[in-house]
């Protein structure tokens, strides 16, 4: 081993354990359900991380009290969805109960009158706000990504006026920072969001941070104006992030990402007892468990602020004692910003001595599941040639706006693997089945002209995640084997370009029996 890999493996140890960094920023994003469920949590995480000499800086999704469905964010793009219907008021409901949720929610936890009334009167202020901003979009009739920007912008800030109050109230002398405007409108976008624009934007962020002075900042993880809106051009993960932003703007120690678990597992610790927490992870790692149905963090997330090298550390709000799971690079290369274009290797040697020098790992780092899978079949017509019959399932699924989890290919026949949150398909085995989604029905009737089109629903991808994995001889056979001997049937197969995944698809139901007999068989019983 290198001196070069001595340095960076104690480094990586370093950050392993949780110590104080006296002076330097501590960056923590907490979720909506951690805000929504256990704000005075927070409030204790913020004071303990004050007394041990850190600069703390929190960055808070709007709230969720039970599920994301009927959280704030929800809420609110279910009023801009009733804003666009012409005399409808049925917003006026919604944006009353958001008000009530959350002057109640602090009615039974801020003790300070005076605290809690300046309180009240900004979550009064914000809901008026809000219904004007619902009513000029109705007369407009059209609810633009501006206006929908400044609509869901208000879950941020009620969250954070209340984080606010709370940690006021608890002694904290807190400042909250609203980034809904960070972006001024009409200043020069060239080349669109590229890391040009991430780069000033984290430089505007940690300005904003450091007009706090010596409070803690509570920081909207909505920030705008983004060119094409915020949700559109970023999607659900803009307050992950925003914190990434802010740790890289400030320079901070680290960013911690607060969650209702413990850290990264082997597998998932709800449906498999014997899972174990992972202290470390590679970003790479973590970015294949976050796809394949790990809520981990958003690779592009990540990204940002792996090559500031910054640690990110998984921590649990209930557990505020526990270490967590630290995402941090194996290799010094993987955090360099010009990486790709110093170590252009086109060729791999993958000869049996090379492997044979590495170091064979034990066993994977782990096992996940991503449900609500369906498989897309295409057979040729053969009216096309192979590389123009791929070309144009390609195009047609761009056109509908569909991606790609896994894909399987022969000259003539192509496996697709495709996912959705909200579901594509009703019906049973029993029943004839329909499609709910024009995206997918418009997909398929294009697809028709190339071949012969069949569907298998309710599916679900089994993924073996490692970094080591492409060194595990043998391990895809083993893999297979167990499904296989606990009479799972496989679907698909597909292993991915990284080599750090191996996946298959089977059938919904047997998902979680098939994530208990890998990890049983591949991880249990090599400990």
């Amino acid at each position: 081993m290198s001196a070069h890999t001595h340095i960076h493996e104690s480094e990586r140890r370093a950050h392993t354990e949780e110590k104080d960094l006296p002076g330097g920023w501590v960056v923590l994003k907490f979720g909506g359900t951690s805000v929504g469920k256990f704000a005075e949590n927070i409030a204790g995480i913020v004071q303990t991380g004050l007394n041990s000499g850190n600069r703390t800086a929190i960055v808070c999704s709007a709230r969720s009290n039970n599920t994301k469905k009927e959280g704030t964010t929800n809420r609110l793009l279910r009023c801009a969805r009733a804003a666009e219907k012409a005399g409808s008021r049925a917003y006026d409901d919604i944006v009353e109960a958001i008000r009530l949720d959350h002057i109640q929610t602090a009615k039974e936890t801020v003790k300070s009158p005076e605290i809690l009334a300046a309180y009240t009167e900004d979550v009064n202020a914000e809901c008026d706000n809000l219904v004007k901003i619902l009513e000029s979009a109705q007369h407009l009739e059209e609810v633009s990504n501006r206006a929908e920007d400044k609509i869901i912008s208000k879950g941020e800030k009620l969250s954070c006026r209340y984080m606010t109050a709370l940690l006021q109230d608890r002694g904290v002398e807190a400042q909250y920072v609203d980034l809904s405007d960070v972006v001024k409108m009409g200043s020069p976008q060239k080349g669109g969001l590229n890391e040009k624009f991430y780069k000033n934007l984290a430089a505007c962020l940690a300005e904003e941070v450091r007009a706090c002075g010596n409070k803690v900042p509570v920081i909207t993880g909505f920030f705008g104006s983004v060119p094409g809106g915020l949700l559109n051009s970023i999607g659900r993960g803009y307050t992950d992030l925003c914190a990434a932003l802010v740790a890289v703007g400030v320079k901070a120690q680290e960013l911690q990402v607060w969650k209702e678990v413990d850290g990264i597992f082997t597998a998932d610790p709800r449906k498999v007892p014997t899972a174990r927490l992972l202290s470390t992870v590679t970003p790479s790692e973590a970015a294949e468990l976050t796809f394949y149905g790990s809520e981990v963090i958003h690779p592009f997330t990540m990204e940002q602020v792996i090559r500031a090298r910054i640690p990110i550390r998984i921590k649990n709000v209930m557990n505020p004692r526990g270490s967590g799971t630290v995402i941090y690079p194996d290799m010094v290369d993987e955090i360099d910003p010009k990486a790709p274009l110093k170590d252009p290797k086109l060729f791999r040697p993958r000869s049996a001595s090379l492997l044979k020098q590495q170091d064979s790992p034990r066993r994977p780092t782990a096992v996940t599941i991503k449900h609500n899978i369906v498989v897309l079949n295409v057979h040729s017509n053969k009216r096309t040639r192979s590389h123009g019959f791929l070309m144009s399932i390609f195009s047609i699924l761009d056109r509908w706006h569909l991606s790609v989890d896994l894909i399987s290919s022969s000259e003539v026949h192509v496996s697709m693997a495709l996912h959705s949150e909200s579901g594509w398909i009703t019906g049973s085995a029993d029943d004839e089945y329909s499609i709910l989604d024009e995206d997918l029905q418009g997909a398929i009737n294009e697809l028709g002209d190339l071949g012969t089109i069949d569907i298998v629903p309710h599916m679900a991808i089994v993924s073996l995640v490692g970094r080591q994995l492409k060194n595990m001889v043998g391990i895809s056979g083993r893999f297979f084997s167990v499904l296989g001997e606990n009479n799972i049937n496989i679907e698909m197969i597909s292993q991915g370009a990284s080599e750090i995944n191996i996946s298959c698809v089977i059938e919904e139901r047997e998902a979680d029996r098939a994530l208990n007999v890998v990890h049983t068989n591949l991880f249990t019983f090599l400990e």
